[in-house]
């Protein structure tokens, strides 16, 4: 009997209130359904970092392999190329400049010199006197290489006479090894005179050479060899002033 009261009393309580238990249901799946939310946009966040780690690997792989590809292009240039390249980059931006002064009517000597400083002329004459400076003798054939690089600046060529001789003797003027013209050429007067002046120049120049000075007899020996005269001269040079009286009593005989 009270079992069955109390089913009534629960089966009253229930249809009392239908919706109860579909309310609690519906406040369960929207939590759930958030969450999912929430889990998607985390996920396409993710999605999109990735997505742009991979295309800057992927730019950072193309840029290298670029670079690669640049250094290698640059070992196999010549060594002096960016010399050749900063040359010729120089030599388009002349070649504008004259165009330009060629298009206005001005010379283009006169403006270029306009455009140098004082101090900038200046710089280029001294390196222009030190362009072909005198290093001594090395070698007999640097020496002989010299002397013949004089020798051909010195020339002044003359044109006229030199067409003249093209037109004579045309393709023979320029012999070769099967060539016959030993003899058949005779040097005018003017160019003899002008290579007796040259070598008296050069007999006048070669007398001025320091020579080896004679031997003299009167002078004291006071070495054994010619080395220890040479290191006897040195010795004189740079402490003669203060062994002067050191050595004028020693020959006196009156050194203590």
């Amino acid at each position: 009997m009270a079992a069955e009261v109390a089913t009534a009393a629960l089966s009253g309580w229930a249809a009392a209130d239908p919706d109860g238990g579909g309310s609690g249901s519906e406040d369960e799946a929207r939590p759930s359904t958030a969450a999912e939310a929430a889990a998607a946009q985390k996920r396409e966040e993710r999605l999109r970092k990735f997505r742009e780690l991979h295309m800057k690997r992927n730019e950072a792989r193309k840029l290298n392999h670029q670079e690669v590809v640049e250094e290698d292009k640059r070992l196999k240039l010549p060594a002096n190329w960016e010399a050749k390249k900063a040359r010729l980059e120089w030599e388009l931006k002349v070649e504008e400049k004259k165009k330009e002064c060629a298009a206005r009517g001005e010379d283009y000597e006169r403006v270029k010199l306009l455009e140098i400083s004082a101090e900038d002329a200046e710089r280029w004459e001294r390196r222009k006197k030190r362009k072909n400076p005198d290093l001594g003798f090395s070698d007999y054939a640097a020496a002989q290489l010299r002397k013949y690089q004089r020798l051909t600046r010195q020339i002044k060529p003359d044109l006229e006479q030199y067409e003249k001789l093209k037109e004579q003797y045309g393709e023979a003027l320029y012999p070769t090894s099967d060539s016959l013209l030993h003899g058949t050429h005779v040097p005018s007067k003017e160019g003899v005179d002008r290579m007796v002046a040259d070598l008296e120049k050069q007999i006048e120049k070669r007398e001025k050479y320091s020579r080896r000075r004679p031997y003299n007899d009167d002078a004291d020996i006071d070495y054994i060899n010619e080395r220890n005269a040479k290191f006897n001269k040195k010795a004189e040079r740079f402490y003669g002033k203060y062994t002067a009286e050191i050595k004028q009593n020693l020959e006196r005989g009156t050194a203590v």
